[in-house]
């Protein structure tokens, strides 16, 4: 035990450490300028094409300001299309254009290896539980995070 796990002995301190590596990780590995968040909204919409963008923002657990923003930004990096539903107009649909699709195929190897750097020390069995027990966090009856959404993202292995 290092000290400073003996001083910050939480899971939250190990999970707020771990994002920090992974974040480390993608810049080094994936992108200074995409990040996991929006390669996630990438994959989903590769995987279903015309989500709303309420949609998306579910499937990616945050909120309205926070996916209108993400959508903005995709949309001005020529990633993503956005248009109104032509049978509800009131809503927005996303698609990712041509850009976006050989973006999310160049990072698609790079996300891997992020996978395998975060992971690479540990055998096969116990990536698996610790994925499951991080999913056991996220899909408590008390946590906000609702458990499609969670399950979706650990589909794609975000």
């Amino acid at each position: 035990m290092s000290g400073l796990d003996e001083i910050l002995p939480h899971t939250g301190s190990l999970i707020r450490r771990a994002q920090q590596r992974h974040a480390a990780e993608w810049a080094r590995l994936v992108s200074n300028t995409i990040t996991s968040v929006q390669f996630a909204a990438l994959a989903i919409l590769a995987d279903t094409p015309g989500a709303s963008q309420r949609e998306l923002g579910d499937a990616l657990e945050v909120d309205r300001s926070t996916i209108a923003d993400l959508a903005a930004r995709l949309e001005r990096n020529g990633l993503v299309a956005r248009e109104q539903d032509a049978s509800d107009r009131r809503r927005n649909v996303l698609k990712l254009t041509p850009t976006g699709m050989r973006e999310l195929k160049r990072l698609r190897p790079r996300v891997d290896a992020v996978e395998q750097a975060m992971t690479g020390a540990l055998s096969a069995a116990e990536v698996a539980e610790l994925r499951r027990l991080l999913r056991g966090l996220l899909d408590a009856p008390d946590a906000s995070a609702s458990t499609t959404a969670g399950q979706r993202l650990a589909q794609l292995g975000v």
